[in-house]
C-alpha cells in the first residue's frame, strides 16, 4: 500500500505538493500504513480467533446441552449491537487523531528543515512553545478517542458476565431438578468460558480496527486522488536529439486564485539556438519553466515541440527531452558521483568526470575528501551554495538533453566560477536548444537573443 501510495503521489500535479505539507503527507505514507501494519499484525489475529472459538464452541454447545446453548449465545446480539454502535462513535475521533499526527508531523519536518533560521533567528523557545501546542493538540484528540474506548471493554464485560452468571443459575437449577447430570453442568461451565471469555478482547482488537481504518482511509483518500495532468500517447522519437524547436501560441496562465501571470504570450525559439529571458522577480519567468515542464497546464493556447503539442506528448518522454538547472538546487543523500548521475543510471565514472569538468565542478571535487564518493548530506548541505550548483549543472550536462534551460544557474557562484561556466557555454549549448534565465542583463555574456520579461508586456 505505501508503494502504491507513493508512486501515485508522484503522478500528481505540482500544484497538489505546493497546497500540502511535507509532513503531513510523510505522516499518511508512513504512520498510517505502520497503523494498518499493526491491527494486521495483531488484531486480525484476535478476530481470527474470537471466530474460531464462537463458531466451534458454539456447536459443541448445541451438541452437548441443546437445551441451554441459547442462553450461552443469548450476550452475543448484545455485543455486536455494542461494538457496531462504538465503532460509530470511534471513527470521528480516531480520524481526527490522525489529522493531529499530520500537522505534528509537518511542524517537526518544516522546523528540522528550517533548523538554521531558527538558530539564526534565536527562536528555540518560540519553536518549542509552537510545538507543545500542536502535541497537546494532539494529545487531547487521542484522550477523547481512548476514554470513549475504554469504557466499551468494561460494557462487554459486564454483559459477559451477566451471560456467565445467568447460565451458572440455570445450570443449576437443571442439577438440582435432575434434568442435568453433574459432568454436564461442569463441562458447560468449562464451555462458557472458552466461548465468552475471549470476547473480553474484543473492546482492544476494535480500537485496534478503529486507528487502522482511520490510516486507511487517509491512505485509500491519497490513493483515489485524481491525476488532473494527463499524459499524452505520443512519442518526441530520435528526431529530438538535433531538434528542440520549441513555439508558445497566444498562452495564458495564472495560478489558482492570483492574476494571470502570462497573457496572450506568442514566442518561438528555434531549434539549436540560445536565448536569454531577463526581467525581475515575479515577471513569470519560471512560470514558464514550469509550463514547458508540464509541472503546470496552461489555461488558454498552445506550446509545442517540435510541432507537436505539448498534450498529445508522453510526459515522461517530454521530461527527458528537457535539462532543467534551478536556482533552487536539490541534492540528494548520497555520494557525489551518484547525484552528478542521478537520471544518467547508465553513465559511466569517465562520463561524469567529463561532465563534472565542462560545469567547472572537478577542481572542488578532486579536493573532497573521498572525492567522486564523498557524501553531500541531506539535501547538499555539506556542500556550500556555489558546489551544489556546479553539480546541478553537471547533472544535467550528463543527462545531455536536446533542451537545456538554465534558470538562474549561476546566481550562487562566484564571480570566477560564474565567469569560468560562462566560457564552457558554448561547448554546452553546442546543438541544443538553450534557454538561460536570469534577473540582470549582465549575468548573460553570449546569448544569440535575449528577451527582456515583463509580466505586464
Amino acid at each position: 500500500m505505501r508503494i502504491d501510495a507513493y508512486a501515485h503521489l508522484q503522478e500528481l500535479e505540482l500544484e497538489y505538493f505546493e497546497s500540502r505539507s511535507t509532513g503531513g503527507l510523510m505522516a499518511i505514507l508512513n504512520d498510517d500504513v505502520n497503523q494498518l501494519e499493526r491491527f494486521l499484525d495483531f488484531g486480525a489475529n484476535e478476530v481470527l480467533q474470537v471466530i474460531t472459538t464462537v463458531f466451534v464452541v458454539g456447536i459443541g454447545f448445541f451438541i452437548v446441552a441443546p437445551s441451554v446453548a441459547w442462553m450461552a449465545m443469548l450476550p452475543m446480539p448484545f455485543i455486536l449491537w455494542g461494538s457496531l454502535t462504538f465503532q460509530k462513535l470511534l471513527a470521528p475521533r480516531y480520524a481526527e487523531v490522525r489529522e493531529r499526527v499530520s500537522f505534528l508531523s509537518g511542524r517537526l519536518s518544516n522546523n528540522l528543515s528550517g533548523i538554521v533560521t531558527i538558530k539564526s533567528f534565536v527562536t528555540e523557545d518560540y519553536e518549542v512553545q509552537r510545538l507543545t501546542r500542536e502535541s497537546e493538540a494532539y494529545r487531547q484528540s487521542n484522550h477523547r478517542a481512548i476514554v470513549l474506548s475504554a469504557a466499551f471493554v468494561p460494557l462487554i464485560r459486564i454483559i459477559i458476565f451477566l451471560g456467565f452468571t445467568a447460565l451458572l443459575v440455570y445450570g443449576g437449577w437443571e442439577v438440582v431438578a435432575g434434568r442435568m447430570a453433574i459432568g454436564t453442568y461442569s463441562t458447560l461451565m468449562f464451555m462458557i468460558q472458552r466461548l465468552l471469555w475471549p470476547l473480553t478482547r474484543l473492546g482492544e482488537t476494535l480500537d485496534q480496527y478503529q486507528r487502522a481504518m482511520a490510516s486507511t482511509n487517509r491512505v485509500m483518500s491519497l490513493i483515489d486522488t485524481p491525476i488532473a495532468m494527463n499524459s499524452g500517447t505520443r512519442f518526441l522519437g530520435e528526431k529530438i536529439a538535433t531538434q528542440g524547436d520549441i513555439v508558445l501560441q497566444n498562452v495564458s496562465f495564472a495560478y489558482r486564485d492570483r492574476h494571470p501571470i502570462i497573457e496572450h504570450l506568442s514566442l518561438h525559439i528555434p531549434a539549436g539556438k540560445t536565448i536569454a529571458i531577463v526581467g525581475s522577480t515575479g515577471s513569470g519567468k519560471s512560470t514558464l519553466v514550469k509550463l514547458l515542464l508540464r509541472f503546470y497546464e496552461v489555461q488558454s493556447g498552445t506550446i509545442l515541440i517540435d510541432g507537436i503539442p505539448l498534450t498529445e506528448l508522453q510526459i515522461r518522454d517530454l521530461r527527458r527531452a528537457i535539462g532543467l538547472v534551478s536556482q533552487d538546487v536539490f541534492l540528494f543523500h548520497g555520494t557525489v558521483l551518484e547525484n552528478i548521475t542521478y537520471g544518467s543510471p547508465s553513465a559511466t565514472l569517465p562520463e561524469a568526470i567529463a561532465a563534472a569538468k565542462i560545469a567547472e565542478a572537478e577542481e572542488f571535487i578532486n579536493q573532497l575528501p573521498q572525492g567522486y564518493d564523498t557524501i553531500v548530506g541531506e539535501r547538499g548541505q555539506k556542500l556550500s551554495g556555489g558546489q551544489r550548483q556546479r553539480l546541478a549543472i553537471a547533472r544535467a550536462i550528463l543527462k545531455n538533453p536536446p533542451i537545456l534551460i538554465l534558470d538562474e544557474a549561476t546566481s550562487a557562484v562566484d564571480n570566477e566560477t560564474e565567469a569560468a561556466i560562462q566560457r564552457s557555454l558554448e561547448q554546452i549549448t553546442k546543438n541544443r536548444t538553450t534557454i538561460a534565465i536570469a534577473h540582470r542583463l549582465s549575468t548573460i555574456r553570449n546569448p544569440i537573443v535575449f528577451m527582456s520579461w515583463n509580466k505586464d508586456s
